[in-house]
């Protein structure tokens, strides 16, 4: 999405993330290497096995996909999934991302963001080690877990306050990242607005 270049300037000096993830999901996205065959270089795929018996083939088989395009790898929530298939990154979930001394320790081997559904568990991560939050819902989704959407104004304000790089999920197409612009996010996130053509 184009729109993720006209965020503005992050005050949290976030150079180096990409301005796009791609999380993958297998009922809204079933086909993510078509997705990350699209993706713009400096992208990122955020790899989801949700226990899949394939997670490694799979997982290696984006992997290898994403590197040649430029885009880096994710996985979320398994440390062990994303060292086997060589991730740059690791995504945690929020109930995960509370733990320090783990967070720290993983900060050693890949690049480590956590899902955060509001200001107070921005900063938990933030202050665990977490070095960007993926904040959602920002607006309305079909996310089965979605809760009440933050709106694009209580995003901006978050933004601000939390004190770490953070991108926009949920509800986020190219119509509705138009509310986000100038809004000092590191970027955005997203499932099916990246499977449509």
């Amino acid at each position: 999405m184009r729109s993720a270049r006209n965020l503005g300037p992050s005050a949290h000096g976030a150079s180096g993330w990409p301005l796009l993830l791609f999380f993958t999901d297998p009922i809204r996205a079933p086909d993510p290497a078509a997705v990350v065959g699209g993706l713009p270089r400096g992208s990122a795929i955020v790899y989801r096995a949700f226990g899949a018996a394939d997670a490694i083939r799979t997982g290696r088989r984006l992997a290898q996909l994403a590197h040649r395009r430029g885009v880096l790898m994710f996985v979320g929530a398994d440390p062990r999934l994303a060292a086997a298939v060589a991730a740059d990154g690791l995504h945690l979930p929020e109930r995960l991302a509370m733990r320090s001394g783990v967070n720290h320790a993983l900060r050693r081997r890949f690049r480590l963001t956590a899902a955060a559904h509001g200001l107070p568990a921005a900063r938990r991560a933030r202050a665990a080690g977490v070095e960007a939050a993926v904040i959602s819902p920002v607006f309305p989704s079909r996310s089965p877990s979605a809760g009440r959407p933050i709106g694009a104004l209580r995003f901006r304000v978050l933004v601000r306050a939390a004190g770490l790089p953070v991108y926009a999920l949920g509800g986020v197409t190219p119509r509705t990242a138009k509310a986000l612009k100038g809004c000092g996010a590191i970027g955005l996130a997203a499932v099916e607005a990246l499977t449509r053509g």
